[in-house]
């Protein structure tokens, strides 16, 4: 049996880690990797800015190093990937980004990728990632839906606002598929995609779903 995967989510929101749990069930197969998912205690509630994705880095790769000799993988579980390639540095075994990673499945699902974004300062942040892979001939578009990390869990408003989103990123901006740009979105998956009938990529699974290809095949 392989070790497990690691999801770590840098926000220390344990409800959102709860959410990411729910969202790897349907990925733990059998004579697969199992997949464990913790919450990094040291990091802010959510991580809304440059500041605070920057600020976990340090404690994230220390994590990662206390966790190395038991997982066959990491995943960080935040839209903005902080201290992707420090964590890459780290350690010997694969790391990825949720956020690379969603973008990385969205080419197999559409040609024009929408963003549905947590607040409007996330904005910036995606963009530069965006720019960094070369994928901004692919890029839709990016709004956000002005709800931040804590208040995910209100569920009639947020999917909704979800929702509204979607569907603007598909009429105005041509977007053929829709990514969810903050892991603490993890719940509303489904039924964004029932609503939109659109491929709604949530990016924790994504990275899951690479990494457990990459730990399977070693």
């Amino acid at each position: 049996m392989p070790q497990p995967i690691f999801v770590i989510n840098p926000n220390s929101t344990e409800e959102v880690t709860s959410g990411i749990d729910r969202a790897m069930e349907p990925l733990r197969i059998a004579g697969g990797p199992s997949i464990e998912c913790v919450t990094l205690k040291e990091g802010p509630p959510g991580i809304e800015s440059q500041a605070q994705s920057d600020a976990v880095i340090a404690p994230l790769c220390s994590l990662i190093r206390q966790r190395e000799a038991d997982a066959s993988a990491f995943i960080i579980a935040c839209f903005s990937d902080p201290g992707l390639h420090a964590a890459r540095e780290t350690t010997s075994k694969p790391v990825f980004g949720i956020a690379e990673s969603a973008m990385v499945v969205a080419m197999t699902r559409g040609e024009r990728f929408g963003i549905i974004s947590i607040l409007q300062g996330s904005i910036a942040r995606h963009a530069r990632a965006i720019r960094a892979a070369g994928l901004s001939e692919r890029f839709a578009g990016d709004i956000a839906i002005g709800v931040g990390v804590t208040d995910l869990a209100a569920e009639n408003s947020v999917l909704g606002r979800l929702v509204d989103t979607g569907q603007r990123l598909k009429h105005d901006h041509r977007a053929d598929v829709i990514l969810l740009g903050c892991a603490g979105m993890a719940d509303y998956r489904k039924p964004c995609e029932d609503a939109l009938e659109l491929p709604v990529i949530e990016p924790t699974q994504a990275a899951a779903t690479l990494a457990i290809g990459a730990v399977q095949l070693r």
